[in-house]
C-alpha cells in the first residue's frame, strides 16, 4: 500500500448538496478500488492562477488516502469523465 494525495478543483457554481455530493462519489471510488482515507483537507473557494473552462475560480479539496499501486490510474480514469471537476491530480506521497 503506498500514500497517494488527490487535489481535486470543482466547478464553483455548485451549491453545497452537489459540492458534497460529487465529494462523496470521489471517495466512494477511492474506496471502491480498495484505498483507505486517511485524511480530507477542504480549503473552499480559492481563485486560480488562470482561467479554466472561462470560470476563475474553484472549490479546492486534497484527499490523502493509502491505496494499491493500480488503484491511481483507476480513479483517474473516473475523476476524468465527471462534470463538476476542473482539475484533478493525483501524487504519491514519500513515507
Amino acid at each position: 500500500m503506498n500514500k497517494y494525495e488527490l487535489a481535486l478543483v470543482l466547478n464553483p457554481t455548485l451549491d453545497e448538496e452537489t459540492k458534497a455530493a460529487e465529494m462523496t462519489k470521489v471517495q466512494e471510488l477511492i474506496a471502491r478500488f480498495g484505498g483507505t482515507i486517511e485524511k480530507i483537507d477542504d480549503w473552499g473557494k480559492r481563485r486560480l492562477a488562470y482561467e479554466i473552462k472561462k470560470v476563475n475560480e474553484g472549490f479546492f479539496s486534497f484527499i490523502t488516502f493509502d491505496a494499491a499501486a493500480t488503484a491511481p490510474a483507476e480513479i483517474e480514469s473516473r475523476v476524468r469523465i465527471m462534470e463538476n471537476v476542473l482539475r484533478y491530480l493525483i501524487i504519491r506521497k514519500d513515507a
